[in-house]
């Protein structure tokens, strides 16, 4: 993560020789580093320390102090570095959700080629690929479903309302990428309604130097796969390029598929603003993604995204930011490739802005704003819904404790003509916080609902028929926490029960029968624990995480099969050793990501997966081996879709 921080002009030996201002972008791991800030005034552009995936928000920025009288250093974790979880801006030591996050030095250290390999090693969070190397991905939280997640890019809601197995078109490469946040748990009074069951928010790279840079990446490897991408930045400005295809590794999953970028920063007199521009093509044999029955069908699916946000403030202590967005989806499906049989054409279109004001004033931070989208669909059939949302919440925060409380008011023309109310409170309790370790308590209730996509209102195909009479999703989370941070180790575990309320599942009725979108009523439960542990120069470093998850069901009419709410994952593991090699001509990084999982579901049985990387690294060159799936087991994340076995990757970057 990144954080401004100016420290005084002054000597750490008590010189009184004021010497010229250094600006580091990064602290380099080399023991004798430190020493290069004696005596000079120290600018702290990006303060950035390699974690592991499972890093907890407070220990992602630390700084190295020097005593007074010795050359011992101590990690002094910043707490005043700004983290999602709530309306008004809280930096970690206040915010009062637990958040996650996944770093770019986390991604490109490990054996992964997109977003979604990124977040198979987060323990709360559950990604089924429907095709080799991730051409159509599911991702889910806390045992939800797809559809239960808000899926955001530098905080604007970009989830597509046909289905959730759209939403994770990310219009990004991972070398746009700074950072992933992962929030676990309802947050529909923070996030809006999609955020069901938790959110994952992708926040972009920012300028950070004068001169123009650029990156080259070229891939290659198993099954015919390469790609490359080309990123180019300046102080206010990047853009991106990327494609990649392959022949999928398994019987009619190859893919062909491009993204390209652009992000600008710019600050004006009184605002600043953020510009964004997307957009994503892709196309690839989708084998029996739908229906076994059907081993030949094809997709294609397009995006456009763009948002505009203006940042600015009113006084000292009022800010706000206005930001309308537009998110353009187009889908192509062919159930038989070629004979019209199951073909449909969708076209969706979202409209919306927010306006957000946060105040802070002697009883502490309050926050307020509203959300207007419009969701619309054409060609196969045609909708259109309007979503209004307000929030507001107050944030108490006094000496160790911090209360969040707040309520979002919705109406959906989709669904009556009322408001709904759905309030939540998170609080924390700061046991100690110390230079060398802090702990917290974590409390929260909260309230959730969720609009059924317009494919489970209204889809008809020879397989599946949707429901037009649905009623929305609503959920009860109550979720316990405890955290501990150390400079070289942290602990993070939680508890959840959720008491779920018009579930919604593809379900059969008989073993003759189409599938069918109802309601029914969920308890889920569950558990997850997560750990770093590492060397005091983080050459080597382990994580290790288990969440573990059970359900029970409440059908008011007996059912043959579910197709998607009981098939969460009932156990996860992960564990991922790492290590780093330094010399003073070249940098070698090793990964190993071990996962072990067990879902729900006659059609599943246990299995591990193990994946390594390796790179290279010297100067402005860096290249790479990684090595996936190496005990080539031929597993299933989704129906009968069977992934690849073993396959290896090969790259190659430049930085210009």
């Amino acid at each position: 993560m990144k954080k401004e921080q100016f420290f005084s002009r002054t000597s750490f030996l008590g010189q009184a020789k004021q010497q010229s201002r250094l600006r580091f972008k990064r602290f380099s791991r080399k023991g004798y580093a430190l020493f290069s800030v004696l005596g000079r005034e120290v600018l702290i552009g990006v303060l950035s320390v390699a974690v592991v995936s499972h890093a907890m928000a407070n220990g992602v920025s630390v700084v190295e102090e020097l005593a007074k009288d010795t050359v011992v250093r101590e990690a002094q974790t910043l707490d005043d570095v700004v983290v999602l979880g709530s309306r008004a801006p809280l930096t970690e030591g206040e915010t009062a959700k637990i958040v996650t996050v996944i770093t770019s030095d986390d991604i490109h250290r490990a054996a992964v080629a997109t977003v979604n390999d990124a977040l198979k090693m987060a323990t709360g969070v559950d990604v089924r690929q429907r095709g080799g190397f991730g051409v159509q991905t599911d991702i889910s939280i806390g045992g939800g479903t797809f559809d239960q997640i808000a899926i955001l890019l530098n905080g604007v809601n970009i989830g597509n309302p046909q289905t959730g197995h759209l939403s994770a078109d990310f219009p990004v490469s991972l070398e746009d990428i700074e950072r992933i946040e992962i929030i676990e748990g309802a947050s529909s009074r923070v996030f809006g309604a999609s955020a069901f069951n938790g959110a994952i928010n992708i926040v972009t790279k920012k300028g950070q130097n004068t001169k123009v840079e650029g990156v080259v990446a070229l891939e290659g490897g198993s099954f015919g796969t390469f790609g490359g991408t080309g990123r180019v930045a300046g102080k206010t400005q990047s853009l991106s390029a990327s494609y990649r295809q392959s022949d999928g590794g398994t019987e009619n999953s190859y893919f062909r598929q491009s993204q390209g970028y652009y992000q600008g920063n710019y600050d004006l007199k009184s605002v600043c603003l953020d510009v964004s521009l997307g957009a994503t093509a892709k196309r690839y044999g989708a084998n029996t993604f739908y229906s076994a029955a059907y081993p030949n069908q094809y997709e294609s699916n397009g995006r456009f995204f763009a948002s505009v946000g203006a940042r600015g403030k009113l006084s000292e202590a009022f800010h706000y930011l206005v930001q309308p967005y537009w998110n353009l989806n187009t889908d192509h499906f062919q159930l038989i490739r070629g004979s019209g049989v199951g073909e449909n054409f969708h076209r969706t279109n979202v409209i919306g802005g927010k306006v957000n004001g946060d105040y802070n004033w002697s009883l502490g931070k309050t926050a307020f704003g509203v959300e207007v989208r419009n969701e619309s669909i054409r060609r196969t059939y045609h909708s259109d819904r309007t979503e209004v949302s307000f929030f507001l919440e107050h944030n108490i925060i006094y000496q160790k404790f911090t209360a969040s409380m707040g309520v979002v008011a919705n109406h959906n023309s989709g669904y009556d003509s009322k408001f709904h109310f759905f309030p939540g409170i998170d609080m924390k309790y700061r046991v100690w916080n110390t230079p060398k370790a802090q702990s917290d308590v974590f409390l929260s209730y909260n309230t959730a609902f969720r609009m059924p996509t317009f494919t489970d209102l209204f889809y008809k195909s020879p397989t599946n028929e949707g429901n037009k009479d649905l009623k929305p999703e609503r959920v009860q989370s109550l979720r316990i926490g405890y955290r501990y941070n150390r400079s070289m180790f942290n602990v993070q575990c939680s508890m959840f029960y959720d008491w779920g309320k018009d579930m919604i599942d593809w379900v059969m009725y008989s073993p003759t029968d189409k599938y069918h979108s109802a309601n029914f009523r969920l308890d889920n439960r569950g558990f997850s624990i997560n750990s770093q542990l590492s060397t005091l120069n983080s050459q080597l470093s382990i994580q290790a995480g288990y969440c573990f998850i059970d359900q029970k069901r409440h059908d008011d009419v007996s059912i043959y099969k579910s197709n998607y709410a009981m098939e969460y994952l009932k156990h996860k593991v992960t564990i991922e050793p790492r290590y780093t090699l330094h010399s003073s001509l070249f940098t070698l990084h090793f990964d190993v990501a071990y996962r072990w999982q067990d879902r729900m579901g006659p059609l599943y049985k246990p299995f591990s997966l193990i994946d390594a990387k390796v790179s290279f690294i010297k100067k402005k060159y860096e290249a790479s081996l990684s090595l996936n799936n190496i005990t080539s087991y031929r597993y299933y994340d989704l129906s009968t879709v069977q992934q690849p076995g073993f396959w290896c990757m090969a790259g190659f970057k430049v930085k210009l």
